[in-house]
């Protein structure tokens, strides 16, 4: 077996398989991360991690509670855990060092919300494009062009990347605003984008409502988290979230850049590069998304109503 040491971490069993069926190493894993921590770790750093880890014989798993032994040095930040009624402490990823550790762990997934440890002001939205099963990715790229002309028109910019599955992620950088306002206002950003071609886009929480079409999530506020810039996924090959430049997007294809190949990566331009600076959010788009309800809560809603009329229907 393989071992290795950087930046102090004893790196282990490099030549061994990373997880069943990922046809990868483990120190392809590694030689990936350590190759972009310079990008990763500042998407990283202040911000409760959640991570995707694998191990040969085991479905992949998400990891919130830092793992027990973990060294000293990795820092931690306290977060209540609504799902499992406990504290849990969550890592910190400030630098190479413990990108290096956490690579060593079979991390693959890295995951962050858009709220900072400590903070009460979100620095930014996302919203999550999601393709129909089997759809060619060109109605992605067209999805995509009506988040961006929403955001134009509510004098917005983002930037695109893949979600290294098969949709894009438009990313918002926002300042200011509170996590109820930047909640309000992807509902109607993702609202305005479906109104302009709704035979193509829906809002449509509800899978079997979206009848082929393209769905705009718009549920990713707050401490929900979004998979950062060149992380990878944990499926067959390990693709990376790319970033893309708009006018890149056509020829871009969901899982097309993996750790094998991500190094084309280098010689474009960085994420953080193509992030427009912080904007305020308009006024009239997060009062208009007050009156949006949250897609789940609309879902929760439309599901009952739904039970009560088989109900009905059973019963006549």
């Amino acid at each position: 077996m393989v071992d290795d040491e950087r930046d102090g971490v004893r790196l282990t069993s490099l030549d061994s398989e990373l997880g069943d069926g990922l046809g990868v190493t483990k120190g392809d894993l590694v030689d990936h991360l350590d190759a972009f921590a310079d990008r990763l770790v500042p998407q990283l750093a202040g911000r409760p991690l959640s991570v995707v880890r694998v191990r040969p014989g085991q479905q992949p798993f998400v990891q919130r509670n830092v793992p027990k032994g973990a060294p000293g040095w990795v820092r931690t930040v306290p977060v209540w855990s609504a799902a499992t009624h406990r504290e849990v402490h969550m890592v910190l990823c400030e630098d190479r060092r413990t990108l290096l550790w956490l690579a060593n762990q079979r991390a693959v997934e890295f995951h962050v919300p858009f709220l900072p440890a400590g903070a009460e002001r979100p620095t930014g939205l996302v919203v999550d494009l999601d393709p129909p099963e089997g759809a060619d990715f060109d109605v992605v790229v067209r999805a995509a062009g009506l988040v961006r002309r929403a955001l134009a028109e509510a004098g917005l910019g983002g930037a695109v990347k893949t979600s290294g599955s098969k949709g894009v992620h438009v990313v918002v950088p926002v300042r200011g605003a509170r996590v109820e306002d930047v909640a309000a206002a992807t509902r109607a950003l993702a609202v305005r984008a479906e109104r302009l071609d709704p035979e193509l886009a829906t809002t449509a929480y509800i899978r079997e409502d979206r009848h082929g079409r393209v769905f705009l999530d718009a549920t990713r506020s707050g401490t929900s988290t979004i998979v950062a810039a060149y992380s990878p996924r944990a499926r067959p090959g390990l693709p990376v979230s790319a970033p893309v430049r708009w006018e890149d997007l056509p020829a871009a294809r969901p899982g097309g850049v993996t750790v094998r190949t991500a190094g084309e990566l280098r010689e474009q331009e960085a994420w953080s590069s193509l992030l427009p600076a912080p904007q305020d959010l308009p006024a009239e788009l997060v009062e208009e998304g007050r009156a949006i309800p949250p897609a789940r809560v609309q879902a929760m809603h439309e599901g009952r109503r739904r039970a009560r009329a088989r109900r009905a229907d059973g019963g006549g």
